[in-house]
């Protein structure tokens, strides 16, 4: 579910607007290094009767409260689960120094609540700033289960959404203005919608947004079930809109179940391809705009299921939930939550990528655990149990952000709150945690940083389980160049 890096000089990149004028200038920038992150952290179906929370966490090596919680701002309201968050403004509005990235905005996935927090005033402080209301959401856009958040050049802010009020399947988009943040209405027009919706990306050289599907939410709230998979209320579409019309014109079928969830083009404003992460097909498929001018797919890579005993299904996929790219577009990340695997690939071609890292960080079939892999194409063993600074970590690893150097790969472990449990309820006993990698961006290759852990399970409230992460100055998955 991102920022640029923290403190802008107001004489360089501050005094230009929000971010970067180009992907290389954010990677190659003078501004420092990320000193804290923002990260969501949820108590829904831990049995916590608590708010979820907006942490901050300092993740710079000089301070003394390196790897802590250095405050958290909880949000007025039970149930919410936090998930994906996003910018009032980024790089799509560099240029305009009356924009200013100082509000983070928290859509609630399941209440369809949306917060506004103020990330401006004190950046190691957030602060509420504005509320608003699930009904508000329902009236105005016939909209529900909000995700994505994304800044636009125009001054709005736009979030997908899984399905209608009620739960059903639809993907469409809310508009916001980013100053008011009051909602103008739906970013979509005409009649033809998805079955349903989940991330989206946007190019506006090339005329496009695409959208991906998880799933029909009120199916999704209740834990996966295996007997959802053949009654199609899992996604299987990257679904086209026009970006100067807004209107839905293509369907791209990347296969039954797949559950396209991440999607990010490359960086570079030019380009007209990128990728997307299938969770339950455990595939990664470039995406790409024919000599037609519509837009196609292909398979590039294929993380093998497992034959397994000891676990729901006689064979375990990856479940690969989270991918990014970096700023250069020279490697793409991706995080397999069940395997427990992180890995990194070389893109120099975007057909034929590359396994230049892997380290496991956790999982469900480590060695020990409940789960015997009987055949695996990959590994001539099971994976050791991860543990660092004498903590087992449960889970496995979910969501992940970079640097904008690339050197430093964030982890955490939380997927969904009612998956989380069902697939790890050592998990929800426990808490997640962060934890760092370090990358190699000559050759290619990831390494635990054995310093670093941020453990949620010591959390004052109760262990909790954090989600996304943000840099106050923008990240690889949150800004667009335009």
């Amino acid at each position: 579910f991102l920022l640029v890096f923290v403190l802008l000089d107001a004489g360089e990149c501050g005094a230009c607007g929000p971010g970067y004028a180009s992907p290389l200038d954010a990677m190659k920038g003078k501004c420092p290094r990320e000193e804290i992150i923002y990260v969501p952290c949820i108590y829904r179906n831990t049995g916590r009767k608590k708010p979820d929370f907006l942490a901050t966490v300092d993740v710079d090596p000089k301070s003394p409260q390196y790897c802590q919680v250095i405050h958290r701002l909880p949000m007025p309201n039970l149930g919410d689960e936090l998930h994906h968050s996003g910018w009032n403004a980024c790089s799509s509005c560099f240029g305009d120094s009356t924009k200013k990235r100082n509000r983070l905005i928290l859509p609630s996935l399941i209440s369809s609540r949306l917060y506004v927090v103020d990330v401006g005033t004190d950046q190691r402080a957030p602060r509420l700033f504005k509320i608003i209301n699930p009904e508000d959401v329902f009236w105005k856009c016939d909209l529900g289960y909000p995700h994505t958040s994304h800044c636009l050049g125009s001054g709005e802010v736009m979030i997908s959404t899984l399905g209608d009020p009620a739960g059903n399947g639809k993907g469409g988009f809310i508009l916001l203005d980013a100053e008011t943040f009051e909602i103008k209405g739906n970013w979509e027009r005409g009649d033809k919608h998805p079955p349903m919706g989940y991330d989206f990306w946007y190019q506006p050289r090339h005329n496009v947004l695409i959208s991906t599907e998880w799933g029909i939410p009120k199916f999704l709230g209740y834990g996966f079930n295996p007997n959802d998979l053949k009654k199609g209320r899992y996604g299987r579409r990257l679904n086209v809109w026009d970006w100067t019309t807004h209107t839905y014109i293509q369907a791209i079928d990347v296969g039954e179940d797949a559950a396209p969830l991440e999607i990010r083009f490359l960086h570079n404003p030019d380009a007209a391809e990128g990728f997307v992460g299938c969770t339950i097909s455990s595939a990664i498929h470039r995406f790409y705009k024919t000599e037609r001018g519509d837009w196609a797919a292909e398979k590039v890579i294929q993380v093998p299921s497992k034959k397994v005993e000891g676990w729901i299904l006689p064979e375990m996929p990856a479940f690969i939930t989270d991918i990014l790219i970096s700023l250069d577009d020279r490697f793409l990340y991706l995080s397999n939550w069940l395997h427990g695997d992180v890995r990194q690939y070389d893109i120099s071609n975007t057909r034929k990528p590359k396994l230049v890292g892997q380290v496991f960080v956790g999982g469900s079939i480590s060695k020990g655990g409940p789960v015997t892999v009987c055949e695996d194409e990959e590994l001539e063993s099971q994976p050791d149990p991860f543990v660092i600074q004498g903590k087992k970590v449960p889970g496995g690893p979910q969501m992940i952000q970079l640097s904008l150097d690339g050197k430093r790969l964030y982890v955490t472990t939380s997927l969904y709150s009612a998956w989380d449990r069902q697939f790890y309820p050592d998990l929800i006993r426990e808490g997640s945690v962060m934890l760092q990698l370090d990358v190699d961006t000559e050759r290619g290759g990831l390494t635990v940083n054995e310093r670093f852990l941020v453990d949620f399970g010591k959390e004052p409230g109760g262990p909790c389980m954090a989600h996304e992460m943000r840099y106050p100055g923008g990240d690889c998955t949150s800004d667009i160049w335009v």
